[in-house]
């Protein structure tokens, strides 16, 4: 089974949508999804990936189903350095988070204070169980820390969803701290992560990713990719975003 999880194209927050670039990037992943053989699609109900899903819904005459828990995940927390005001979970200042040893731990990462008062497990577990529940109906079944291959196939999938949401995803089929992920990583927008499922024994599944943040269909058009998930390079240079 492979499955394809793809970020939304580059975003205008302010009216859950897309900007000029963000169309452009969308049009090019649907042409490169359009040569892919995908058995279902998956989208967040949140505005900027259905607008991002929906190109290449178009361009090969499919359709897919929302799925409210792929919307980025939700938990909103104190940051040490921002006590005014609550910050999404993943955006930490790496002089804070990486000082308290559980948030590279996969059992204990919401165990700090601004993570439980938050009730950061609980959201957690909710977004993993359905995306169990999802494996399970194309015959994966979560059994610990693998999968049961009850009905094991080479089909694909495909997720149209956040960065966030992705990591917390992958964190779980990887066991591993979303927090590692969140801070180590960058899903550039309409990159494509692929993960694969292996059966070296018979009935019994891991996952493995063949391929993270993939934008080769923005370089094929000479177009690179948008900013957006990433911080300033550089302290000084003013024109990338610091927080």
């Amino acid at each position: 089974m492979r499955i394809l999880i793809v970020r939304h194209g580059d975003p205008d927050y302010e009216i859950d949508s897309l900007t000029e670039k963000g169309w452009g990037e969308a049009g090019h992943l649907a042409e490169r999804l359009a040569s892919e053989k995908i058995d279902a699609f998956y989208v967040s109900p949140l505005g900027r990936a259905k607008d991002t899903a929906s190109l290449t819904l178009k361009c090969t005459g499919r359709t897919a189903e929302e799925k409210e828990w792929l919307k980025e995940f939700p938990v909103r927390i104190r940051r040490p350095d921002r006590d005014d005001k609550k910050m999404i979970a993943w955006d930490w200042l790496p002089q804070d988070w990486t000082k308290d040893e559980r948030f590279y731990s996969a059992e204990h990462w919401t165990e700090p204070e601004a993570m439980a008062e938050a009730d950061t497990k609980a959201e957690y577990d909710r977004v993993c169980g359905e995306f169990d529940k999802l494996l399970a109906e194309h015959g994966y079944v979560r059994d610990g820390k693998l999968y049961r291959a009850e009905r094991p196939n080479n089909d694909t999938i495909c997720l149209f969803c956040h960065f966030g949401l992705e990591c917390v995803l992958l964190s779980h089929l990887l066991n591993v701290s979303p927090m590692v992920l969140w801070h180590g990583f960058c899903a550039a927008p309409t990159s494509v992560t692929t993960v694969m499922t292996e059966e070296r024994r018979k009935g019994i599944a891991s996952f493995r990713v063949s391929a993270f943040g993939d934008v080769s269909h923005l370089y094929v058009h000479r177009e690179g990719p948008s900013f957006s998930a990433r911080f300033c390079e550089c302290f000084d240079n003013e024109e990338e975003r610091h927080d």
